[in-house]
């Protein structure tokens, strides 16, 4: 009476099965595992023991599979494949390094992924995950490495870096500046369409509206050509960008815009002063870490060209 075996199987049989299943032959399957032939036959005759059956027909020069051998190649072969690959995968994570960013959207979209591909290109071994989210996020209780906010110095945490300041400017489309006379002094303002963004949806920012601009240039009662409204800064932007009218500018956001001149500043000297700024937090788990040192020092670096650039 044969006894049924249960003992799991070792994986170093099992890896000479496939390497002398898929070649059909030992010393082929013995030079693919740095093994003698005799030791690839032991271990074939080993696993046929464990299993209580024959694997291999094995004639004069060839070797063929039988029936338990063809069953149970299939199913080896998958199992080491995934095996192979989940450890590559394995391997590979150990050695990269991450840093997960979080900001807000129009600042991740406008300001921070144009610049990307200068770090990955200095940094290749270092990954970014970016959270583009306009609700600040709590970093001792994420696994956020890094946060830009935007706000005002009354509402940062201690420890926070600041990036740049920022002011507003009227900016426009070098197209719908050439289809008027130019604009000389913020008077003439009047000829054009003026863009906004809609304030409900905004934090701290009863600042950033045209009225307040105008008002401090002495055009209380001035009246545009008419009004556009958007919710969202990058639309606002767009809108400029269509030639539909001029938009109060942030100028970090819309920097490389200005870098090629698909939108201009209108009556430089005349910009309104924010009282915002933009920051870098460092989670406190984080302090200390190579890669998020890299980036965070990377970062001040480009916010102090753009702070150059801009003059800000």
């Amino acid at each position: 009476m044969s006894i049924l075996r249960t003992r799991s199987l070792s994986l170093g049989p099992l890896r000479a099965f496939e390497a002398t299943a898929r070649l059909l032959n030992f010393s082929a399957a013995a030079l693919e595992l740095s093994l003698t032939q005799s030791a690839i036959s032991r271990q074939i005759q080993s696993l046929e023991a464990e299993l209580g059956q024959s694997l291999f027909v094995r004639q004069s020069r060839s070797v063929e599979l039988t029936r338990a051998g063809t069953q149970l190649q299939q199913v080896v072969s998958q199992m080491l494949s995934q095996l192979d690959n989940t450890v590559r995968d394995i391997r590979t994570t150990s050695v990269r390094r991450s840093i997960a960013v979080t900001t807000f959207a129009s600042f991740a979209s406008m300001w921070l992924i144009p610049r990307l591909a200068q770090f990955q290109s200095r940094y290749p071994d270092i990954d970014i995950r970016i959270h583009a989210n306009d609700k600040p996020q709590d970093l001792a209780s994420t696994d956020i490495d890094i946060a830009i906010r935007y706000g005002p110095a009354s509402t940062m945490p201690k420890g926070a870096v600041k990036l740049f300041g920022e002011q507003l400017m009227p900016v426009a489309s070098p197209a719908l500046l050439a289809s008027e006379p130019s604009i000389q002094q913020p008077s003439d303002l009047a000829r054009f369409a003026l863009i906004e963004q809609n304030l409900e949806t905004s934090t701290y920012m009863d600042w950033m509206n045209w009225r307040l601009w105008l008002n401090g240039h002495g055009l209380h009662q001035l009246q545009p050509k008419r009004w556009l409204y958007f919710n969202y800064t990058y639309q606002s932007v767009q809108a400029a960008l269509d030639g539909l009218g001029l938009v109060l500018a942030r100028p970090p956001l819309v920097a490389e815009i200005l870098s090629r001149g698909d939108l201009v500043e209108v009556l430089p000297g005349h910009r309104n002063e924010s009282p915002m700024g933009y920051w870098l937090l460092t989670s406190p788990m984080s302090t200390g870490c190579e890669e998020v040192n890299v980036f965070s020092q990377w970062l001040t670096e480009q916010a102090a060209d753009t702070a150059s650039a801009l003059n800000i």
